[in-house]
C-alpha cells in the first residue's frame, strides 16, 4: 500500500504565504557597510577627480605661460618700432594649423599677428592688456571649441622711440585636459571599484567570522531541541555567556517542572483510585438490596472512569520546545502489538508495519505509547483479522524537528460518517456491547490537540474497515 495515500497530507494543511522574514544581523551589516563604503568611495572619487582636474588646469597655466614667455624673449623691436617674432616656434604645434595651440600677439596701431595654426581663425573675442597685467581664462566657448588662454601684456622699449606695447596671448583647446581627465577617471572608478569590492569580501570575511559565536549558538538550540544535547555546552565569548547560561538554567527548570507535574499527578492517582477500589468491593460485598446497590455502583463506576479520563489527560505532557530525546516509534509499535496479539489472541489479528526507518516522536515517552496504544487497541478491538500501522516523518525546510504522520487502519465494519464525532466524545463506546470506558479516543485526541496536531476519521481504502490518521507539525 503506498503509505501518501493512506495519510493525509499536512503540506496541503499549512499556508504557502509565508511572512517576510526581517533581514539578518550579516545582511543589516554588510547592506549598511556597503552603502557607508559606497558614499565614502565615492566621496573620495569626487574629491581626487576634482582635485587632478584643478592640478591640470594648473599645469596648462603654467604651459600656457611658459610658451608666452618664450615668445615675449624671442620677440625684438625694430627700428621703427615694428614687432619682429621670432621665426621658430616654441612647441611644432603652433605651426601646423588647427593643431589646436594656438598665439595671438596685438599691439598698437592694430598690430596683429598670429602663429600658423591660429590662421584663419576667429580671434575677436580678446582684448589688449596693460603693461604687467595678465590673465587665465577658460573654458570659453569660441567658433573654434571651447578654449582656455593665458594673456601678458608688455612694453618693449625702442630707442629714441616711444614703448611698443603688445599683448601676447597663448591658447589652447580643453580637448586634451579633457582626455587627459577622462583617462585618470577610468583609472580612478576601476582602482576604487576594486578596492571597494576587496574590502567589501574582507568585512563580509570579518562579520561571518564575528557571527561565528551566534551561528554556533543557534546550531547547540537546535541540537537541544532535537534532544540530542541537553545543554548548550560548548565554550562562547563573554558576551554571550550570561545569556546562554540562562538558557541553559530555563531548559533544567522546564524538565524539573515537568518531572514534578507527572510525580504529582501519579501520587494523586494512586490517592484517588485505592478509595474508589475500596468503595467498589465493599459495596458488591455488602447485603444492600439490588435496587440500592446498582446506583451506587454505577456511580462509583462513573467516577473510576472520570479520574482516569482526567488524569491521563493531565498527565499529557504536549509539544515541548526543548525535547529530552527523540523517542523511536519502531521498538515500541512493536512491544505494544506484541502485547496486543497476547490479549485479542482469540482473533487471529494480524498486524502490519510500515514505519519509515529514523522515525520519531518528539515529546514523553507516555504520550507516544498513550497515543499509539490506544490507536491500536481501538484498530485490535474493532479488526477482523488486519491492522495496518504507518509512521512517517515530515521534514520541513526550516525546522530542525520534523513532524510524524501516524495511520492506524483495520478491516473492521469501520465508521458512519455521522458517529464520527459522537465516538470522539469522552465516554461513548461505538457499540455498548463492547466492553471499555470510552475515553480512549478523546484521550488520543487531547494529546494531538496538546501537540499541535490532528486528528482525521475516515475510511480505510485498503481495508475498507476505520482509518485514525494523526498528523503533528514540524517544530
Amino acid at each position: 500500500m503506498d503509505a501518501d495515500t493512506a495519510l493525509p497530507s499536512l503540506a496541503a494543511k499549512t499556508n504557502d504565504a509565508a511572512e517576510r522574514r526581517p533581514f539578518s544581523l550579516a545582511a543589516r551589516a554588510a547592506l549598511t557597510t556597503g552603502l557607508v563604503l559606497a558614499a565614502f568611495l565615492g566621496a573620495i572619487g569626487w574629491t581626487l577627480s576634482r582635485t587632478y582636474n584643478a592640478s591640470e588646469i594648473n599645469k596648462l597655466q603654467g604651459r600656457l605661460h611658459d610658451y608666452v614667455i618664450t615668445y615675449i624673449a624671442g620677440t625684438d623691436p625694430r627700428r621703427d618700432g615694428t614687432p619682429l617674432m621670432p621665426d621658430t616656434p616654441p612647441d611644432p604645434m603652433f605651426s601646423r594649423p588647427g593643431s589646436g595651440l594656438y598665439a595671438v600677439v596685438l599691439g598698437d596701431d592694430g598690430f596683429h599677428w598670429e602663429s600658423s595654426s591660429a590662421l584663419g581663425r576667429d580671434f575677436s573675442f580678446l582684448h589688449p592688456l596693460q603693461p604687467g597685467q595678465s590673465q587665465f581664462i577658460g573654458p570659453v566657448d569660441t567658433e573654434l571649441g571651447r578654449l582656455y588662454y593665458y594673456s601678458f601684456g608688455v612694453a618693449l622699449d625702442v630707442p629714441e622711440r616711444p614703448a611698443v606695447r603688445l599683448t601676447f596671448t597663448v591658447a589652447q583647446t580643453e580637448d586634451e585636459l579633457e582626455s587627459n581627465t577622462a583617462v585618470y577617471r577610468r583609472s580612478l572608478v576601476g582602482w576604487l571599484a576594486t578596492l571597494g569590492v576587496m574590502l567589501i569580501v574582507l568585512q563580509l570575511l570579518l562579520l561571518r567570522w564575528s557571527l561565528t559565536p551566534l551561528r554556533k549558538v543557534a546550531s547547540d538550540m537546535s541540537r537541544v531541541e532535537r534532544g540530542q544535547s541537553d545543554h548548550l555546552d560548548s565554550q562562547y565569548p563573554v558576551e554571550l555567556t550570561g545569556l546562554t547560561d540562562r538558557i541553559n538554567a530555563f531548559v533544567d527548570s522546564e524538565r524539573e517542572q515537568r518531572t514534578r507535574y507527572r510525580n504529582t499527578l501519579a501520587d494523586l492517582a494512586h490517592s484517588l483510585k485505592t478509595p474508589l477500589a475500596v468503595i467498589r468491593s465493599q459495596v458488591e460485598a455488602s447485603e444492600l438490596p439490588p435496587p440500592v446497590r446498582a446506583p451506587v455502583l454505577d456511580q462509583v463506576r462513573r467516577m473510576d472512569e472520570l479520574v482516569a479520563y482526567q488524569l491521563a489527560r493531565a498527565a499529557t505532557t504536549g509539544r515541548q520546545t526543548f525535547a529530552a530525546s527523540a523517542v523511536p516509534i519502531a521498538g515500541y509499535a512493536e512491544d505494544l502489538v506484541q502485547s496486543l496479539e497476547k490479549v485479542y489472541a482469540a482473533k487471529n489479528v494480524l498486524c502490519e508495519f510500515d514505519i519509515e526507518d529514523g522515525a520519531a516522536f518528539y515529546g514523553e515517552q507516555g504520550d507516544l505509547l498513550e497515543l499509539m496504544g490506544n490507536l491500536l487497541e481501538n484498530a485490535f478491538k474493532w479488526a477482523n483479522h488486519h491492522v495496518l500501522l504507518v509512521v512517517k516523518a515530515q521534514r520541513q525546510p526550516g525546522r530542525p524537528r520534523p513532524g510524524l504522520l501516524l495511520s492506524v487502519e483495520d478491516d473492521g465494519p469501520g465508521i458512519e460518517t455521522d458517529m464520527i464525532e459522537k465516538i470522539l466524545q469522552r465516554g461513548v463506546r461505538g457499540d455498548e456491547r463492547v466492553k471499555g470506558h470510552g475515553i480512549g479516543l478523546s484521550i488520543v485526541q487531547d494529546i494531538v490537540r496538546a501537540y499541535n496536531g490532528e486528528l482525521t476519521v475516515d475510511r480505510s481504502a485498503e481495508f475498507n474497515g476505520a482509518r485514525f490518521s494523526v498528523a503533528l507539525p514540524a517544530t
